[in-house]
């Protein structure tokens, strides 16, 4: 069964300051996750951390390889947003089950159904198909 996304859900995570793992942020420019990035922090306040295939640093914040590599320190991670392929995507939302995040935000055009079912059993929040740089000026963001 396909996933429906809860509006109160989807303005919970981005109106509640925290740290949001983007999963697929690098330094290319011309990929959307680099001006979303921008947003999520910028404009939502929230603390990011790149995560991409190198582990480079984006937009002056540490980069890691993947979600196990990020330190203690930084945890909690609130929510892992996933740029990732949907090809991709289902080994990212086990690695978020494992380092102990609260919710996965799957980018527009990103669908794994069996990986959406297990964040969901694990007790995750799960937001599928959507962009909060899209979302935002529906909460005034």
């Amino acid at each position: 069964m396909a996933h429906v996304n809860d509006r109160a859900v989807v303005e919970r995570l981005m109106r509640t300051k925290g740290t949001w793992a983007i999963v697929g942020l690098s330094t290319n420019e011309w990929r959307s996750a680099y001006d979303v990035a921008l947003y999520v922090r910028d404009r939502m306040g929230m603390e990011i951390i790149p995560v991409n295939l190198h582990g480079d640093d984006v937009h002056g914040e540490k980069g890691y390889r993947t979600l196990a590599d990020i330190p203690a320190e930084k945890h909690p991670i609130d929510v892992v947003e996933c740029f990732v392929n949907s090809q991709k995507v289902g080994p990212v939302i086990d690695q978020a089950i494992a380092v102990g995040a609260k919710a996965v935000w799957l980018q527009l055009g990103v669908f794994d159904d069996a990986a959406v079912e297990r964040a969901k059993a694990a007790g995750l929040d799960v937001v599928v198909n959507s962009c909060p740089a899209r979302e935002g000026w529906h909460f005034g963001l």
